[in-house]
């Protein structure tokens, strides 16, 4: 019993000085009771000492309420700085409220369907790019493994998010389109802005990156088109062994082997040969003595896990309005479905992207534009399409890779020029202007395409059929 006595004494003087440690590191005041006795009323105490022991008491508990309300007071000033730095110091915000906007006139005026894709769009680009800042701010507490599986999931997460949405709807060549035209933006457009401003401002001298790195990046995109080919050849010279089955089949095993390549792809560039990615003028800056300023996290961790739940919950919110007013928009704008989902959806998701890859071109740092433009591709085209193929398999849709031949005839022609730009592991103004004029070319080809299902689409129901 006394063993007892004493093991639970000295539990009770452990977490004293521990709260005593805890309130000195505070900066609070705090009351040592070990070097007291005036804590114990003695069994024979006169009313002075019960009077003392009370004040005494009485300021205990003031100072504990003191700790509670410096606490809260310290919690919603973390709480306001946290919205302060995610919302209010970005112009683009000044778009979110057509979010909300898009909602009422979804659920007031229905039948303006092109106005709810309009602002939905419009109140989706902020929040594209402030999920890709809370997912940089979480990668500087993670390790680089954990970094890039963190940017393979959330840096294309919009575009997984209205894939999703599409796929639930039956809606497969809107899924097909928007994520082939991820790929077209990036490579075309992203990159090619980056080469333009990054020479415009270097227009001194001619700016370069880590050819090898470029090298197996383009090789997984050729790999990519290669899944996307087969599928389309079988379907288009008919000679699948069984109607029907034999092209979503391939579909679907190729799709598997794409995300076990993916896989091995983040093992080599994480793990095996991560010297092959580091950039190749930071031995340059460090001879010439140009240090960069450290970059540090605006938001703590936790901050971070919180605004990527917040933002991918409203992103799927309105990514419902988003593809449902799809085919309204296409009626009302007397716009193609597939120019809206190849050209304008991208442009959505792709915000984040397009933004940083040109920031970091201006900075002279090419490997991490690079790795923005050309990574994104490779993560959709490795990744979220053979995922999305793999979803619509569980879900019980026929969602399969053959992207149809003038779509696969973009993306393969697109590799290649994409390609032989980066073989010489340098860039200029001029290379990052062909690639925007090519892909001005693309989007206009998209304006003027028919799609042939939709098109069949329209006749059978033209026929009643």
């Amino acid at each position: 019993m006394l063993d007892t006595i004493s093991k639970e004494m000295d539990v009770a003087n452990s977490t004293q000085r521990n709260s005593a440690q805890i309130e000195m590191r505070m900066g609070l005041p705090h009351y040592d009771s070990e070097n007291e006795h005036e804590d114990e009323i003695p069994i024979n105490c006169s009313n002075a000492d019960i009077k003392d022991y009370e004040s005494k008491s009485a300021v205990n508990r003031e100072l504990g309420d003191v700790m509670e309300t410096w606490t809260i007071e310290r919690f919603k000033s973390r709480i306001w700085r946290s919205i302060c730095i995610v919302i209010m110091q970005n112009k683009l915000n000044l778009l979110l409220p057509f979010g909300p906007a898009a909602a009422i006139l979804a659920h007031s005026w229905e039948e303006k369907r092109g106005w709810i894709f309009f602002f939905s769009l419009l109140g989706i680009t902020p929040l594209a790019e402030r999920l890709g800042f809370a997912t940089e701010q979480l990668a500087f507490f993670t390790g680089p493994t954990v970094g890039g599986l963190l940017n393979a999931t959330f840096g294309n997460a919009t575009e997984m998010i209205i894939s999703i949405y599409a796929l639930q709807n039956g809606m497969i060549r809107v899924v097909q389109q928007s994520l082939l035209g991820s790929i077209l933006s990036n490579m075309l457009l992203v990159l090619g802005c980056a080469f333009l401003m990054g020479g415009i401002v270097h227009h001194k001298k001619e700016q370069s990156f880590n050819k090898a790195a470029a090298v197996v990046n383009s090789g997984l995109l050729l790999m990519a088109v290669m899944g996307l080919l087969f599928p389309a050849v079988l379907h288009f010279t008919h000679t699948e062994r069984h109607f029907g089955r034999s092209e979503l089949a391939l579909s679907r095993f190729s799709s598997c082997i794409m995300l076990v390549a993916y896989a091995f792809y983040l093992v080599f560039q994480l793990k095996s040969h991560k010297n092959l990615y580091d950039p190749i003028d930071e031995t340059e800056r460090q001879s010439e003595g140009v240090s960069d300023v450290e970059e540090v996290p605006e938001i703590t961790h936790r901050e971070a896990i919180l605004w990527l739940a917040i933002l991918t919950a409203w992103i799927s919110f309105l990514s419902g309005y988003l593809v449902n007013a799809i085919e309204g928009a296409s009626d009302s704008w007397n716009m193609p479905v597939a120019f809206i989902s190849v050209i304008l959806l991208p442009l959505v998701g792709n915000a984040a992207e397009h933004a940083s890859a040109i920031m970091f071109a201006m900075k002279d740092k090419l490997d991490i534009s690079l790795g923005v433009a050309i990574g994104s591709s490779t993560q959709i085209s490795m990744f979220v399409i053979p995922f999305c193929v793999v979803v619509g398999w569980i879900m019980g849709k026929r969602m399969d890779l053959n992207f149809q031949l003038f779509e696969t005839a973009s993306l393969f022609i697109t590799v290649l020029v994409v390609a032989f730009m980066l073989q010489e592991g340098t860039s200029n103004y001029f290379k990052g202007l062909m690639l925007v004029l090519c892909y001005l070319i693309v989007a206009a080809s998209f304006f003027v395409h028919v799609d042939p299902e939709s098109e069949n689409g329209n006749i059978m129901n033209s026929l009643g059929i």
